[in-house]
């Protein structure tokens, strides 16, 4: 009974106020394996709940001015940046990340993702167009869609979802948020700072809970014209199904199977440190990580062996150590997952070059039943292999090697998924040339996750639909009207 005093107790946040549900669910600190908080098993009736809190906010919120917004998104801002160390210290223990990535990535990015979108509202310009022969003019404007139904991700936690609040409320537009019930604390804690910063009460609400219950209670309710998911693409495909009797808007940030594609007049001072943190960077639980690294023939020996031996160096262990480069895999079930790809791959022919079943791993006496996995480098593979054509969303990356620019790009562009890319050469006009084939909604050249918030975000193929953030201001948070104006002269139809 002591213990169970002591757990974390989540309330969904509706109207401006926290409200108990009738069910909870257990959440893990993935660092140890011991349930530490309990989560809402919200269903249809809180998300009904929530709806009506938004629609009912949405007028009020709709009519602010930009300046008005723009004040409480940066007031919201504040708040979470003067927090920033006890948002760190939830999100490490919730998502099992290390603090120093938690730290210098996750909390600061929600900071700006709030900043960016209080700017970028008060610079919005419309289209207008002139008929002078007719005495007529057109222009366009935009009015936000109405309630919003925001499902993001346990990987980066605060991070994605104040990447899909910022844009929404900015636009004027009301939200009822899920985030993923294995990650839920720092959303929990962000709304406690909601009506400090002067948000109205149902603007922002949140409904914690699964993905079969209040995910799917929240995409199929008729009052919710947009969804906005960043998760699995198995996921996004019932999603798509059930929307469609509403036609509603969807964003659908999805999986990827991203290459790295290392030419032989790379520069690998800069290629091999950039390519260990695109492989277990979050202990590789990011859609933008790289899992299929190409190598050219001609280096192929010197990299794989500077790789693996830098590869050894990062330090597996607790979260909470400032010293550690790789925490702890989000779930037992998942660490099983990705374990078993590593499996699949010996038992193909593989060469697992370090890492898991290669190497030991020795943890402190409080993380033994952690969910932690050494980062895992696989050769030898070929690119049939389900390592080679399935997300694995963990600490595994395979590296093969190849001859000519055709071959690898043909290879690169060899699976089902779109998303990211990086090209690595000095050759400024093959950066450009392979950059343009490949069918990657990203490529970064000679570097990794330098991203502007003013460009398009977006996969390709089964890796998303609709370019994320900045267009959605313009395209999908929005409705986009066209008026026409005429002066003296006469209509000639």
């Amino acid at each position: 009974m002591a213990h169970s005093e002591a757990l974390l107790v989540l309330e969904n946040f509706i109207a401006g106020r926290f409200v108990p549900c009738s069910s909870y669910i257990d959440s893990y600190n993935p660092s140890t394996g011991d349930v530490y908080c309990r989560v809402p098993d919200s269903g249809k009736e809180e998300v009904e709940a929530a709806v009506r809190a938004a629609k009912n906010a949405f007028p009020i919120w709709s009519s602010k001015s930009p300046l008005e917004k723009s004040q409480i998104l940066n007031k919201l801002a504040d708040l979470i940046e003067h927090d920033l160390e006890a948002f760190a210290q939830a999100e490490s223990k919730d998502q099992g990340k290390t603090i120093t990535f938690a730290r210098t990535v996750d909390i600061p990015r929600a900071v700006y993702n709030f900043r960016f979108f209080a700017s970028s509202i008060l610079h919005h310009t419309t289209e207008c167009t002139e008929m002078a022969s007719m005495g007529c003019v057109h222009y366009t404007s935009r009015t936000p869609v109405g309630v919003a139904g925001l499902i993001s991700p346990w990987n980066l936690p605060l991070y994605l979802l104040t990447w899909k609040i910022a844009p929404a409320i900015a636009c004027g537009n009301t939200v009822v948020a899920k985030p993923s019930e294995m990650t839920s604390v720092t959303a929990w804690m962000m709304c406690k700072l909601l009506e400090k910063a002067g948000m109205p009460h149902g603007v922002v609400n949140m409904v914690f809970g699964t993905g079969a219950k209040a995910g799917e209670a929240l995409v199929c309710h008729p009052d919710v014209p947009l969804i906005s998911f960043t998760g699995s693409t198995l996921t996004a495909q019932r999603i798509t199904e059930k929307s469609a009797p509403h036609c509603k808007k969807l964003s659908l940030e999805l999986g990827g199977k991203n290459p790295a594609i290392i030419f032989d007049d790379a520069d690998l001072s800069q290629c091999i440190p950039t390519t260990l943190r695109s492989s277990f960077a979050n202990q590789g639980e990011i859609c933008l990580c790289t899992s299929r690294i190409f190598v050219q023939r001609g280096i192929y020996s010197e990299f794989v062996k500077r790789f693996v031996a830098e590869t050894k160096k990062w330090k597996v262990g607790n979260p909470s150590d400032p010293t550690v480069d790789v925490g702890a895999l989000i779930s037992k079930e998942h660490l099983e997952k990705v374990r078993s790809y590593v499996k699949k791959a010996k038992a193909e022919g593989a060469k697992i070059l370090c890492g898991e079943g290669v190497d030991s791993l020795a943890l402190p006496a409080g993380n033994q039943k952690g969910y932690f996995m050494l980062p895992t480098v696989i050769a030898e593979i070929k690119d049939e292999s389900c390592c080679m054509q399935e997300e694995i969303f963990g600490p595994v990356t395979c590296v093969v090697a190849f001859d000519t620019e055709e071959e690898v790009v043909k290879r690169a562009n060899g699976v089902k998924y779109g998303l990211a890319a990086t090209v690595w050469s000095s050759n400024v006009g093959r950066v450009h040339r392979v950059a343009r084939r490949l069918q990657s909604g990203l490529v970064w050249t000679n570097c990794w996750l330098v991203r502007d918030l003013n460009l398009p975000f977006g996969g390709m193929k089964a890796s998303g639909l609709s370019d994320d953030v900045f267009h959605i201001l313009e395209h999908l948070l929005v409705q986009i009207r066209d008026y026409s104006s005429l002066g003296e002269a006469a209509s000639n139809f």
